[in-house]
């Protein structure tokens, strides 16, 4: 398998997500990225399903880190370009069915800069 910085970055992403390190997950994005998300027009409907900023990423994996203590991703397949990598992961829970989800980092300079979820 050939590695690439982005697909280094996604690695990096999903152990700091699963260990609930939200500094080190927080470190992968640039300052102004964005981040749309199903479960964000749910539980935040004003958003529309997009936030931007850190500050925004920070309120929003806080909250759910706090309210399922046992969230965690298991990755079934990483696929990446120079320019974004595109993440299939099933999302476990205590208490939820498990959700397939896919999920695109674009990146630039070596930060995520949008990410965008896709689940049903």
């Amino acid at each position: 398998m050939i590695s690439s910085p982005n697909k280094e970055i996604a690695t990096k992403w999903f152990e700091a997500f699963n260990t609930h390190d939200l500094e080190k997950l927080l470190s992968l994005y640039h300052q102004t990225a964005k981040h749309y998300s199903p479960k964000l027009k749910i539980r935040l409907p004003e958003t529309h399903g997009l936030i931007c900023g850190k500050d925004a990423l920070r309120q929003w994996w806080q909250a759910a880190f706090d309210r399922i203590p046992s969230l965690n991703y298991e990755v079934i397949k990483l696929t990446a370009d120079d320019q974004q990598v595109f993440m299939e992961y099933i999302r476990h829970a205590d208490g939820d069915e498990d959700l397939m989800v896919g999920e695109v980092l674009e990146i630039e300079n070596g930060c995520i800069v949008f990410s965008r979820v896709y689940h049903g």
